[in-house]
Protein backbone atom coordinates (compact mmCIF):
# COMPACT_ATOMS: atom_id res chain seq x y z
CA UNK A 1 0.00 0.00 0.00
CA UNK A 2 1.59 3.32 -1.24
CA UNK A 3 2.06 5.60 2.00
CA UNK A 4 -0.06 9.08 1.89
CA UNK A 5 1.12 12.19 4.25
CA UNK A 6 -1.46 14.37 3.07
CA UNK A 7 -0.14 17.03 6.20
CA UNK A 8 3.27 16.57 7.08
CA UNK A 9 6.31 18.66 8.53
CA UNK A 10 9.16 18.22 6.15
CA UNK A 11 12.12 19.73 5.75
CA UNK A 12 11.54 22.00 8.10
CA UNK A 13 7.81 23.29 6.64
CA UNK A 14 4.76 22.89 6.76
CA UNK A 15 3.60 20.64 3.66
CA UNK A 16 0.00 19.73 2.65
CA UNK A 17 -1.43 18.16 -0.50
CA UNK A 18 -3.96 20.09 -1.79
CA UNK A 19 -6.97 18.14 -1.99
CA UNK A 20 -9.22 20.17 -4.15
CA UNK A 21 -6.66 19.23 -7.16
CA UNK A 22 -7.29 15.60 -6.25
CA UNK A 23 -7.42 12.74 -7.82
CA UNK A 24 -6.27 14.33 -11.22
CA UNK A 25 -3.47 16.22 -9.78
CA UNK A 26 -1.12 15.59 -7.38
CA UNK A 27 0.06 19.28 -6.06
CA UNK A 28 1.86 20.20 -2.28
CA UNK A 29 1.28 23.50 -1.07
CA UNK A 30 4.33 24.72 0.89
CA UNK A 31 2.91 26.71 3.99
CA UNK A 32 4.80 30.10 5.46
CA UNK A 33 1.95 32.72 6.78
CA UNK A 34 -0.90 32.34 8.71
CA UNK A 35 -3.29 33.25 5.62
CA UNK A 36 -2.11 30.02 3.59
CA UNK A 37 -3.16 27.59 6.23
CA UNK A 38 -6.46 29.52 7.49
CA UNK A 39 -7.45 29.40 3.73
CA UNK A 40 -6.26 26.20 3.11
CA UNK A 41 -8.45 24.67 6.20
CA UNK A 42 -11.22 26.89 4.46
CA UNK A 43 -11.25 25.54 1.39
CA UNK A 44 -10.71 22.20 2.07
CA UNK A 45 -7.34 21.62 0.94
CA UNK A 46 -7.04 19.94 4.13
CA UNK A 47 -9.33 18.78 5.75
CA UNK A 48 -10.57 15.72 8.12
CA UNK A 49 -10.57 15.87 12.20
CA UNK A 50 -7.04 14.31 12.52
CA UNK A 51 -5.39 15.72 9.99
CA UNK A 52 -6.68 19.63 11.35
CA UNK A 53 -5.38 18.64 14.77
CA UNK A 54 -1.87 18.66 13.67
CA UNK A 55 -2.60 21.58 10.91
CA UNK A 56 -3.68 23.28 14.11
CA UNK A 57 -0.53 22.24 16.23
CA UNK A 58 1.83 22.88 13.15
CA UNK A 59 -0.23 26.41 12.44
CA UNK A 60 1.07 27.73 16.01
CA UNK A 61 4.62 27.13 14.66
CA UNK A 62 3.88 29.33 11.42
CA UNK A 63 2.28 32.06 13.17
CA UNK A 64 5.24 32.02 16.00
CA UNK A 65 7.93 31.92 12.95
CA UNK A 66 5.87 34.50 10.98
CA UNK A 67 5.39 36.66 13.77
CA UNK A 68 9.23 37.02 14.09
CA UNK A 69 9.76 37.84 11.21
CA UNK A 70 6.98 40.24 11.29
CA UNK A 71 7.61 41.73 14.44
CA UNK A 72 4.20 40.74 15.52
CA UNK A 73 2.91 42.26 19.18
CA UNK A 74 1.94 39.56 21.63
CA UNK A 75 -1.53 40.52 20.94
CA UNK A 76 -1.48 40.18 17.00
CA UNK A 77 0.04 36.95 17.64
CA UNK A 78 -2.54 35.75 19.69
CA UNK A 79 -5.62 36.47 17.59
CA UNK A 80 -3.85 34.87 15.19
CA UNK A 81 -3.29 32.19 16.98
CA UNK A 82 -7.40 31.97 17.64
CA UNK A 83 -7.93 32.66 13.83
CA UNK A 84 -6.26 29.43 13.04
CA UNK A 85 -8.11 27.81 15.88
CA UNK A 86 -11.90 28.90 14.73
CA UNK A 87 -11.10 28.28 10.71
CA UNK A 88 -13.77 25.70 11.01
CA UNK A 89 -16.17 25.45 13.83
CA UNK A 90 -17.95 21.86 13.96
CA UNK A 91 -14.91 19.39 13.67
CA UNK A 92 -13.22 19.89 17.45
CA UNK A 93 -9.95 18.58 16.71
CA UNK A 94 -8.49 21.76 15.42
CA UNK A 95 -9.27 23.95 18.75
CA UNK A 96 -7.93 21.12 20.12
CA UNK A 97 -4.31 20.69 18.38
CA UNK A 98 -3.88 24.26 19.11
CA UNK A 99 -4.79 24.32 22.83
CA UNK A 100 -2.47 20.97 23.02
CA UNK A 101 0.22 22.87 22.13
CA UNK A 102 -0.19 26.28 23.23
CA UNK A 103 0.95 25.85 26.72
CA UNK A 104 4.19 25.48 25.15
CA UNK A 105 4.56 28.74 23.22
CA UNK A 106 6.51 30.91 26.11
CA UNK A 107 9.35 27.62 25.94
CA UNK A 108 9.66 28.93 22.07
CA UNK A 109 8.85 28.03 18.94
CA UNK A 110 11.52 24.58 18.79
CA UNK A 111 9.55 23.32 22.46
CA UNK A 112 6.04 24.12 19.94
CA UNK A 113 7.55 22.09 16.87
CA UNK A 114 8.35 19.25 19.20
CA UNK A 115 4.55 18.75 21.01
CA UNK A 116 2.63 19.88 17.51
CA UNK A 117 5.51 16.45 16.25
CA UNK A 118 4.01 14.22 18.58
CA UNK A 119 0.86 14.46 17.90
CA UNK A 120 1.56 14.39 14.29
CA UNK A 121 3.04 10.79 15.55
CA UNK A 122 0.48 9.42 18.21
CA UNK A 123 -1.76 9.99 15.65
CA UNK A 124 -0.27 7.64 13.15
CA UNK A 125 0.34 5.53 15.85
CA UNK A 126 -3.66 5.37 17.32
CA UNK A 127 -4.73 4.86 13.23
CA UNK A 128 -3.16 1.98 13.18
CA UNK A 129 -4.30 0.65 16.04
CA UNK A 130 -7.63 1.20 15.48
CA UNK A 131 -7.34 -0.20 12.47
CA UNK A 132 -7.21 -3.43 14.41
CA UNK A 133 -9.28 -2.52 17.04
CA UNK A 134 -12.09 -2.00 14.39
CA UNK A 135 -11.05 -4.88 12.24
CA UNK A 136 -11.21 -7.23 14.98
CA UNK A 137 -14.83 -6.25 16.06
CA UNK A 138 -16.00 -6.40 13.01
CA UNK A 139 -14.54 -10.08 12.40
CA UNK A 140 -16.90 -10.62 15.47
CA UNK A 141 -20.09 -9.23 14.89
CA UNK A 142 -19.85 -9.88 10.47
CA UNK A 143 -20.68 -13.21 9.51
CA UNK A 144 -20.42 -12.81 5.83
CA UNK A 145 -17.69 -13.53 4.22
CA UNK A 146 -16.25 -11.66 1.90
CA UNK A 147 -16.96 -8.27 3.63
CA UNK A 148 -18.86 -5.85 1.50
CA UNK A 149 -18.16 -2.41 2.98
CA UNK A 150 -19.65 0.90 2.90
CA UNK A 151 -18.38 4.35 3.66
CA UNK A 152 -19.39 8.03 3.23
CA UNK A 153 -17.23 10.73 2.71
CA UNK A 154 -13.20 10.40 2.99
CA UNK A 155 -11.99 9.12 6.08
CA UNK A 156 -8.17 7.81 4.98
CA UNK A 157 -4.69 9.25 4.78
CA UNK A 158 -6.30 11.98 3.46
CA UNK A 159 -8.11 13.04 6.79
CA UNK A 160 -5.06 12.34 8.95
CA UNK A 161 -1.58 12.20 9.40
CA UNK A 162 -1.15 9.14 7.51
CA UNK A 163 -2.96 5.51 7.42
CA UNK A 164 -6.77 6.63 8.14
CA UNK A 165 -9.42 6.42 10.57
CA UNK A 166 -12.86 4.57 8.98
CA UNK A 167 -10.95 3.47 5.42
CA UNK A 168 -7.91 2.61 8.07
CA UNK A 169 -9.99 -0.29 9.46
CA UNK A 170 -11.21 -1.43 6.15
CA UNK A 171 -7.84 -1.41 4.75
CA UNK A 172 -6.96 -4.26 8.12
CA UNK A 173 -9.49 -5.95 6.75
CA UNK A 174 -8.61 -6.13 3.70
CA UNK A 175 -4.94 -6.87 4.58
CA UNK A 176 -6.70 -10.22 6.50
CA UNK A 177 -7.81 -11.42 3.14
CA UNK A 178 -11.75 -10.78 4.16
CA UNK A 179 -12.80 -7.89 2.17
CA UNK A 180 -14.53 -8.09 -0.60
CA UNK A 181 -15.46 -4.67 -1.91
CA UNK A 182 -16.04 -1.19 -0.91
CA UNK A 183 -19.30 0.78 -1.98
CA UNK A 184 -17.72 4.92 -1.69
CA UNK A 185 -20.05 7.59 -1.32
CA UNK A 186 -19.69 10.26 -3.33
CA UNK A 187 -20.05 12.79 -0.64
CA UNK A 188 -21.95 15.86 -2.41
CA UNK A 189 -21.04 18.91 -2.88
CA UNK A 190 -17.45 18.52 -3.02
CA UNK A 191 -17.36 14.69 -3.54
CA UNK A 192 -15.24 13.92 -0.92
CA UNK A 193 -15.98 9.89 -1.62
CA UNK A 194 -15.79 10.07 -5.36
CA UNK A 195 -12.44 11.94 -5.53
CA UNK A 196 -10.54 11.31 -2.38
CA UNK A 197 -11.58 7.78 -0.98
CA UNK A 198 -11.88 6.48 -4.47
CA UNK A 199 -8.25 7.54 -5.38
CA UNK A 200 -6.83 5.98 -2.06
CA UNK A 201 -8.58 2.67 -2.92
CA UNK A 202 -7.51 2.93 -6.04
CA UNK A 203 -4.14 3.75 -4.83
CA UNK A 204 -4.24 0.62 -2.99
CA UNK A 205 -5.68 -1.75 -5.53
CA UNK A 206 -8.99 -2.13 -3.23
CA UNK A 207 -12.07 -3.01 -5.69
CA UNK A 208 -14.48 -0.26 -4.90
CA UNK A 209 -17.88 1.05 -6.42
CA UNK A 210 -18.54 4.67 -6.44
CA UNK A 211 -22.24 5.71 -5.69
CA UNK A 212 -24.20 8.80 -5.33
CA UNK A 213 -25.58 9.28 -1.95
CA UNK A 214 -28.83 8.34 -2.64
CA UNK A 215 -28.06 5.41 -3.92
CA UNK A 216 -26.44 4.26 -0.48
CA UNK A 217 -29.76 3.87 1.97
CA UNK A 218 -31.50 1.28 -1.09
CA UNK A 219 -28.24 -0.39 -1.92
CA UNK A 220 -27.96 -1.25 2.02
CA UNK A 221 -31.82 -1.90 2.81
CA UNK A 222 -31.44 -4.81 -0.28
CA UNK A 223 -28.91 -6.63 1.49
CA UNK A 224 -25.83 -5.72 -0.28
CA UNK A 225 -23.86 -3.94 2.64
CA UNK A 226 -22.56 -5.76 5.66
CA UNK A 227 -21.21 -3.26 7.36
CA UNK A 228 -20.67 0.85 7.30
CA UNK A 229 -17.71 2.73 8.54
CA UNK A 230 -17.79 6.37 8.87
CA UNK A 231 -15.07 9.28 10.60
CA UNK A 232 -16.06 11.69 13.16
CA UNK A 233 -15.39 15.06 13.37
CA UNK A 234 -17.14 15.33 16.94
CA UNK A 235 -18.26 13.63 19.23
CA UNK A 236 -20.50 14.72 22.00
CA UNK A 237 -21.02 13.26 25.65
CA UNK A 238 -24.13 11.28 25.41
CA UNK A 239 -22.50 9.26 22.33
CA UNK A 240 -24.04 11.56 19.38
CA UNK A 241 -21.62 11.95 16.36
CA UNK A 242 -20.70 14.86 13.48
CA UNK A 243 -20.29 14.03 10.68
CA UNK A 244 -20.30 14.86 6.94
CA UNK A 245 -23.78 15.53 5.46
CA UNK A 246 -25.26 12.26 4.57
CA UNK A 247 -24.10 10.19 7.45
CA UNK A 248 -27.25 10.43 9.62
CA UNK A 249 -29.21 8.92 6.73
CA UNK A 250 -26.36 5.61 6.17
CA UNK A 251 -26.94 5.33 9.93
CA UNK A 252 -30.96 5.00 9.65
CA UNK A 253 -30.90 2.74 6.54
CA UNK A 254 -28.40 0.34 8.86
CA UNK A 255 -30.95 0.08 11.33
CA UNK A 256 -33.52 -0.70 9.20
CA UNK A 257 -31.30 -3.63 7.54
CA UNK A 258 -29.93 -4.67 10.51
CA UNK A 259 -26.34 -4.49 10.28
CA UNK A 260 -23.76 -2.24 11.89
CA UNK A 261 -22.76 1.27 11.94
CA UNK A 262 -19.40 1.89 13.40
CA UNK A 263 -18.14 5.01 13.86
CA UNK A 264 -13.91 5.19 13.63
CA UNK A 265 -12.16 8.20 15.52
CA UNK A 266 -9.40 9.45 17.59
CA UNK A 267 -9.82 10.08 21.56
CA UNK A 268 -9.36 13.39 20.92
CA UNK A 269 -12.41 14.04 18.91
CA UNK A 270 -14.51 13.15 21.95
CA UNK A 271 -15.77 16.37 23.53
CA UNK A 272 -17.15 15.55 26.65
CA UNK A 273 -18.22 20.04 26.99
CA UNK A 274 -20.41 19.27 24.48
CA UNK A 275 -23.46 17.39 26.33
CA UNK A 276 -25.51 15.90 23.34
CA UNK A 277 -25.50 16.60 19.49
CA UNK A 278 -28.34 19.10 19.64
CA UNK A 279 -25.18 21.40 21.15
CA UNK A 280 -22.76 21.15 18.18
CA UNK A 281 -22.35 23.74 15.64
CA UNK A 282 -23.16 23.36 12.19
CA UNK A 283 -20.91 24.83 9.69
CA UNK A 284 -22.94 26.16 6.91
CA UNK A 285 -21.11 26.59 3.69
CA UNK A 286 -21.01 28.87 0.74
CA UNK A 287 -24.35 28.06 -1.31
CA UNK A 288 -22.12 28.38 -4.29
CA UNK A 289 -20.80 24.80 -3.11
CA UNK A 290 -24.50 23.00 -4.18
CA UNK A 291 -25.84 25.82 -7.19
CA UNK A 292 -22.52 25.41 -9.18
CA UNK A 293 -20.11 22.47 -10.33
CA UNK A 294 -16.30 22.97 -11.63
CA UNK A 295 -17.33 26.50 -11.49
CA UNK A 296 -20.39 26.03 -13.51
CA UNK A 297 -23.87 27.51 -12.58
CA UNK A 298 -26.27 24.48 -12.11
CA UNK A 299 -29.40 25.93 -11.39
CA UNK A 300 -31.34 28.83 -11.98
CA UNK A 301 -30.19 32.79 -10.81
CA UNK A 302 -33.17 32.92 -8.81
CA UNK A 303 -32.42 29.61 -6.49
CA UNK A 304 -31.08 29.84 -3.64
CA UNK A 305 -28.49 26.90 -1.81
CA UNK A 306 -28.63 25.56 2.01
CA UNK A 307 -25.23 24.50 2.65
CA UNK A 308 -24.87 22.20 5.88
CA UNK A 309 -21.49 20.52 5.65
CA UNK A 310 -22.14 17.97 8.66
CA UNK A 311 -25.31 16.10 10.01
CA UNK A 312 -25.95 14.57 13.71
CA UNK A 313 -25.97 10.83 14.09
CA UNK A 314 -27.87 10.16 17.65
CA UNK A 315 -25.88 7.63 19.78
CA UNK A 316 -28.48 4.92 19.23
CA UNK A 317 -28.16 4.47 15.82
CA UNK A 318 -24.31 4.00 16.73
CA UNK A 319 -23.18 0.22 16.77
CA UNK A 320 -20.17 1.01 17.67
CA UNK A 321 -16.88 3.72 18.31
CA UNK A 322 -13.71 2.77 17.43
CA UNK A 323 -11.08 4.82 19.30
CA UNK A 324 -7.43 3.95 19.72
CA UNK A 325 -8.03 3.14 23.37
CA UNK A 326 -10.98 0.42 22.38
CA UNK A 327 -14.36 -0.33 21.17
CA UNK A 328 -17.51 1.43 22.82
CA UNK A 329 -20.60 -0.03 21.91
CA UNK A 330 -22.54 3.20 21.79
CA UNK A 331 -26.02 1.84 21.12
CA UNK A 332 -25.85 -0.42 23.75
CA UNK A 333 -24.70 2.43 26.64
CA UNK A 334 -20.87 2.17 26.19
CA UNK A 335 -19.38 5.86 26.06
CA UNK A 336 -16.18 7.04 26.59
CA UNK A 337 -16.18 8.18 30.15
CA UNK A 338 -18.15 5.07 30.66
CA UNK A 339 -17.76 2.99 33.67
CA UNK A 340 -18.31 0.01 31.49
CA UNK A 341 -15.54 -2.04 29.95
CA UNK A 342 -13.91 -1.83 26.74
CA UNK A 343 -15.08 -4.19 24.03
Amino acid sequence: MKEIRAISWVNDGLTLIDQTKLPHQEINIEIETVDQLVDAISTLAVRGAPALGAAGAWGIVVAMRQGAKENWSAEKLNAEFLRIRNARPTAVNLAWGVDKVLPVVSSGVEAVLAAANKIAAEDEAGNRAMGKLGADWIEKKVANRPIRALTHCNTGSLATTTWGTALGVIREINSRGILKHVFADETRPLLQGGRLTAWELSQDGIEHFVIADGAATSIIARGEVDVALIGADRVAANGDTANKIGSFAVALACKYAGIPFVVVAPESTVDISTPSGKEIEIEFRSEDEILSLNGQRISPKQSKGLNPAFDVTPAELISALVTEKGVYEISNGIIPGSRAVLI
